[in-house]
């Protein structure tokens, strides 16, 4: 991103972000935007290891919890203190039928868990180490699933605070087994998820 285009995202209001995303939808399916920090991000089409483990977290998470649904489907979410963020994570488990009539950026309330599976960008250190986990847990989501490829790891970020951020991490390596706290609730054996590393 150019410093002028550091400086115009800077500036934007939610509003204005939301119908520059809504055009670039219309106009190109394969990429969307986000409006994190401030900032607009864009969010490229993924790989199929990428898909392969979404796919993988949906099945668990179904088989685990069949009240829920972890939806891949490019939801937008209001994050960050006074929702002023908007996110599009790689999946976000809720209730069955959560997300029906809520529109193209929904309020977190109902949303037990983010889910993001780190790409091969340049941008993947921030974006999903760092500016995610905060929006997230000013969003007051509870659980922040973090599948991280280049680090061969799963890292469970839970107690979201306003202020700092989730407080609590708790890092396995791939082929280990992790546990999803309350309110999710789940156990995943990660062992499979060796064969999507790219």
């Amino acid at each position: 991103m150019t410093v002028m285009a550091e400086r115009a995202s800077s500036q934007l209001s939610v509003d204005m972000f939301e119908r520059i995303a809504e055009f670039a939808a219309r106009e190109d399916e394969t990429v969307s935007f986000e409006f994190i920090d401030g900032r607009i991000g864009v969010r490229k089409v993924t790989n199929g290891s990428h898909g392969e483990i979404a796919m993988w977290l949906v099945f668990k998470c179904k088989q685990a919890r069949p009240d829920l649904t972890l939806y891949t489907t490019n939801q937008g979410l209001k994050v960050e203190a006074y929702r002023r963020g908007r996110a599009r994570p790689d999946a976000l488990l809720a209730p069955v039928g959560y997300f029906n009539g809520r529109g193209d950026w929904a309020e977190p309330d109902g949303v037990l868990m983010a889910v993001e599976i780190t790409s091969y960008d340049s941008d993947t250190h921030n974006r999903d180490r760092v500016e995610k986990p905060r929006a997230y847990a000013e969003a007051g989501i509870p659980v922040y699933l973090l599948i991280d490829r280049e680090n061969l790891s799963v890292l469970v970020y839970t107690a979201p605070d306003l202020e700092d951020g989730y407080r609590e991490i708790h890092t396995v390596r791939l082929g280990g087994k992790v546990t999803l706290p309350a309110p999710v609730g789940i156990e995943l054996d990660t062992e499979e998820l060796k064969q999507y590393v790219d």
